[in-house]
């Protein structure tokens, strides 16, 4: 894993990962990170300006965003996933996000099987605030998929093609290694995790106790949240996300 780099204007520090999204990002002292979650989901660009009232109200600027969570209508060819990644981060660009050309915000992309947005949607976000609350950093890890790292094609895909329960035990491993790496990578603890998410469409029964809340040690007495989604590319099964946080809000009940 790459060192941490440090985001001034945002106050807090990235793991870099691809164009379109970082691998993850922690709070700089004196600051932590909340988790807004939207009672329903807006499309994604009304949903950049719905966070910039917010974050107006909090006192914060547009810099302070750090993760974004969006729900599509259904996975995209990789061909599309990069058209689509390309005028996301044309935003933040223009929100002067990156840090010498590098993109900070970490982010998961994924597509409900039941009831799906029309559109690309924003359905979360985590942005700093100051605080002088005592404690653990708080952080957000990047979703990840079966894909092998520097993979930008299907042949990269961990048992591509396979959905059986030995494989699909074998994509959660990959999978919960690299989130593992993450974690660690930005000083952070299982015993500091307070959310993990697993997005897929095919049952995880066979691995949930030996496969994911063994792994977490700590951060099983939370469980795991289940979302019967898919991962956003075409070919991929098995997502994860986690987060370590202080402050949950939900936003327009």
């Amino acid at each position: 894993m790459p060192p941490l780099t440090a985001h001034p204007a945002g106050r807090y520090r990235f793991l870099a990962g691809v164009e379109a999204f970082s691998a993850g990002v922690v709070a700089e002292p004196g600051h932590e990170i909340v988790h807004a979650t939207l009672q329903a989901p807006v499309p994604y660009r009304d949903g950049f300006a719905l966070i910039e009232r917010h974050l107006a109200e909090r006192g914060r600027p547009r810099q302070a965003l750090c993760a974004i969570e969006l729900r599509s209508p259904a996975p995209f060819t990789f061909e599309g996933f990069a058209e689509f990644n390309r005028g996301y981060r044309a935003i933040l660009e223009d929100w002067k996000i990156p840090v010498d050309g590098v993109n900070p915000v970490a982010r998961t992309n994924v597509a409900p099987v039941v009831g799906p947005p029309p559109e690309p949607s924003l359905y979360a976000f985590s942005y700093t605030v100051s605080s002088t609350a005592e404690g653990a950093p708080t952080f957000v890890v990047a979703g990840s998929g079966e894909l092998r790292e520097g993979a930008r094609g299907p042949e990269g895909i961990v048992r591509r093609g396979d959905t059986s329960p030995a494989a699909m035990a074998e994509k959660a491993a990959h999978v919960m290694a690299t989130q593992a790496s993450r974690l660690a990578a930005l000083g952070g603890t299982w015993a500091q995790v307070t959310a993990v998410d697993v997005y897929t469409a095919l049952p995880i029964h066979g691995f949930l106790a030996s496969g994911i809340l063994e792994r977490v040690g700590p951060a099983a007495i939370h469980g795991v949240t289940w979302h019967l989604s898919r991962p956003p590319i075409q070919g991929l099964e098995y997502e994860m996300d986690m987060r370590g946080v202080r402050q949950e809000i939900w936003l327009g009940r």
